[in-house]
């Protein structure tokens, strides 16, 4: 496993790594395995993979929803593909509760999502603002930050997710395993992330966020929700008619 925050260099220590030990790589990145969306991801391109096969890259239409269950049944099936080739699976990324659930086979199967109460607890957040829904997971489980995840699994079961989460980490990994973690100071990371979002804006990120809308894919989906994706929906009521983003001091037209 290699992961870290955002800007660590992951991607390219991956490659090289791969090549190294005869590795292939599975993307434990919840944005990454969406088409459609490559620079606010900052999704590796065909090039940069040097031949390494890459899993759970460019995958899933922005439409379609990926979360951990999809991500563990996923990864293992192209883990067993991986062992069957004689090589070494490398699992890559920063969504750390993917990493987890996979290598300790934490079982959420049983408990998806419930779409309805989604959309629920989603209304109730446009109307009343995330401090409500905060309020009331205060209620429930005062130990678990993750809102919806946490009162979904509540309303099913009727029992605490952080407490289903602390008895599935007790659990033995089932796979013999490395875990490196990249690291930097802060400032480091920091000016790396701004960086990138610069970069991200003259790539094209605004109009990449605008054929989107433009598909007809919206703020509700999944998809949308990651972060250089979701702040664009928020910028809408400049005029009727077009839709602004504001960066930087500057602002740019969305949407028409």
């Amino acid at each position: 496993i290699l992961t870290g925050p955002t800007a660590a260099g992951k991607t390219k220590l991956s490659i090289g790594l791969a090549k190294s030990i005869g590795g292939e790589i599975i993307s434990a990145d919840s944005m990454q395995v969406y088409k459609k969306m490559d620079i606010g991801t900052a999704k590796i391109r065909p090039e940069e993979m040097d031949g390494v096969p890459h899993y759970l890259v460019d995958e899933f239409d922005p439409s379609e929803e990926f979360n951990v269950v999809v991500f563990v049944e996923r990864a293992k099936a192209a883990m067993e593909k991986i062992y069957a080739a004689g090589h070494i699976p490398i699992i890559v990324g920063g969504t750390g509760f993917y990493i987890q659930a996979l290598l300790y086979d934490i079982d959420f199967s049983e408990h998806e999502e419930k779409e309805s109460y989604r959309k629920e607890l989603e209304q109730l957040a446009k109307e009343k603002g995330k401090e409500y829904l905060y309020e009331i997971l205060k209620e429930v489980d005062p130990e678990y930050a993750q809102i919806v995840r946490a009162l979904e699994y509540h309303k099913e079961t009727g029992h605490k997710l952080s407490e289903h989460n602390k008895e599935q980490r007790q659990k033995d990994s089932p796979y013999n395993f490395a875990y490196f973690v990249l690291y930097h100071d802060r400032e480091v990371l920091y000016d790396r992330i701004n960086r990138r979002v610069d970069l991200m804006m003259e790539d094209g990120l605004l109009e990449e966020v605008k054929g989107l809308i433009e598909e007809g894919y919206t703020k509700d989906l999944v998809s949308m929700q990651g972060l250089g994706y979701k702040e664009f929906f928020d910028y809408k009521t400049f005029c009727k008619k077009t839709a602004y983003l504001v960066s930087t001091g500057k602002r740019s037209c969305l949407a028409e």
